[in-house]
């Protein structure tokens, strides 16, 4: 639910709440009195983290081989370092399940110490905090800056030799406004992400456009073109002219890209995409550059490929989340919800479903892909804005996180600021919001609306 302010969506809003309701001829189903509530994260099992069902019984074994991977910690004579922010991809996304999202507990206060180390923990991470990784928006000299500042450091850590790193002066940034953070995207349903055509992103842009115009939105794809930079680096997704859609603002092409990246920014690990250390520190590079390379003298198949291709296959071949249908709520409740959900304009930037195309994988093949996201960014407004630039995605815009899944979640927002859903949608309006239109329509609606809302998107 994104937000914004324009003269014509604060007209359109003058229709009100009902006469919208009534023209769209939905039922509100009557929910108990009182101030609504964020029923928090939904109970039972976690409905994710498995893969397709009829993967091919190859295709089945390079899943199980990439979540082997995903899940392990790496150590530094594997590469890990000599700056990184975790030791495994699990640990930053394993909620509800391994490929989701930050945990309630944070691993990161661990780690800091893990082995021997001597870092402290940055002031902005708590133990029931969520995961982050951190970036400067600007360099000393006041040029734009957007890389991510890695929080930790492999000095004093068993195998470390005589590397010795400071760790950077997050205090002293933060005290300038300097810091923003990013917390880990969940993976489920990644594979199907992928395969959504760039026509259908494009398609779906154009569409109820005299809606979109009345609530101030617009929304546009992050395509992938020469000469922008992303993380801080040179563009390094290609030069297609194709629709980027991975990542908190759509940076980030596809799912081999994404993995790559993180394997050398948050684990400071080099592999067959990113070759070069980020921290080049002669007496803390021991091991031989790329760390993670395709193996052409392996044993088997599955045993040749990279690191980053594994984490690939798995997730390409997770699941998507399955929704619960009664819970919370209840069935009526939810489905009422869902009917509000789209009355406030919600779906006009958190799109309900979309249908892949063409895939060399079956399992990929002509699959809805019920996501709740247009992978379009737009412009969040000063409330939200990080001032970070990312390929085509300014300081102010963010892609529309997907809200599959949304109801085992335990933060919110791309800087993960609160676990609280309700505190989660006011975050959208703001000064400049394409979301502004529909905030102010939820805000309209009675408490027990607001509930049979939320109900809708626990039960995602």
């Amino acid at each position: 639910m994104k937000t914004g302010t324009s003269s014509m969506a604060q007209v359109s809003l003058g229709i009100g709440i009902v006469a919208l309701i009534s023209v769209l001829h939905i039922q509100i189903a009557s929910t108990a009195s009182g101030v609504a509530v964020d029923p928090g994260v939904r109970g039972g099992a976690a409905n994710a983290g498995t893969p397709f069902a009829d993967l091919s019984p190859s295709e089945r074994t390079y899943f199980d081989a990439g979540k082997e991977d995903f899940e392990e910690a790496d150590d530094i004579p594997e590469g890990l370092g000599p700056r990184m922010n975790l030791d495994s991809c699990g640990g930053c996304h394993s909620q509800p399940a391994i490929g989701g999202s930050s945990p309630a507990i944070n691993p990161q206060i661990e780690f800091a110490s893990k082995d021997g180390g001597d870092d402290k923990v940055p002031p902005f991470l708590s133990l029931n905090g969520p995961v982050r990784e951190a970036r400067f928006v600007r360099n000393p000299d006041g040029s734009p800056d957007g890389g991510v500042h890695a929080l930790f450091t492999i000095t004093g850590r068993a195998q470390s030799g005589p590397c010795k790193l400071e760790q950077p002066d997050f205090a002293a940034e933060m005290s300038r406004g300097n810091v923003i953070f990013r917390i880990p995207t969940p993976t489920f349903g990644a594979g199907l992400m992928e395969m959504i055509p760039d026509s259908a992103i494009l398609a779906n842009r154009s569409a109820d456009s005299g809606t979109k115009a009345a609530l101030g939105i617009r929304g546009r794809a992050n395509f992938i073109l020469p000469g922008h930079t992303v993380s801080g680096q040179t563009n390094n997704n290609g030069n297609d002219g194709t629709v980027a859609r991975f990542g908190w603002k759509a940076q980030n092409k596809s799912l081999l890209v994404f993995s790559g990246e993180a394997y050398n920014v948050e684990m400071g690990i080099t592999n067959d995409l990113f070759y070069t250390e980020r921290d080049e520190d002669y007496h803390c590079d021991s091991v031989d550059n790329p760390n993670s390379i395709t193996d052409p003298d392996a044993a088997t198949a599955v045993d040749a490929i990279s690191a980053i291709e594994k984490f690939t296959f798995f997730m390409r071949f997770l699941s998507p989340p399955t929704p619960s249908a009664t819970t919370p709520g209840g069935a009526t409740s939810i489905s009422s919800g869902k009917a509000l959900f789209s009355a406030v304009g919600c779906v006009q930037c958190h799109t309900p479903s979309f249908t892949t195309g063409k895939s060399a994988v079956a399992a990929l093949r002509n699959k809805p892909v019920p996501l709740y996201s247009d992978l379009l960014v737009h412009n969040m407004g000063t409330g939200l804005a990080d001032g970070v630039s990312q390929g085509e995605a300014g300081g102010q815009d963010f892609r529309s996180a997907p809200l599959w899944g949304l109801g085992k979640r335990v933060f919110f927002l791309h800087d993960g600021r609160t676990s609280n859903l309700i505190e989660a949608i006011r975050a959208h309006s703001s000064s400049g919001s394409e979301a502004n239109g529909s905030v102010g329509m939820y805000n309209a609606l009675s408490e027990a609306q607001k509930q049979d809302l939320l109900n809708f998107l626990r039960s995602l």
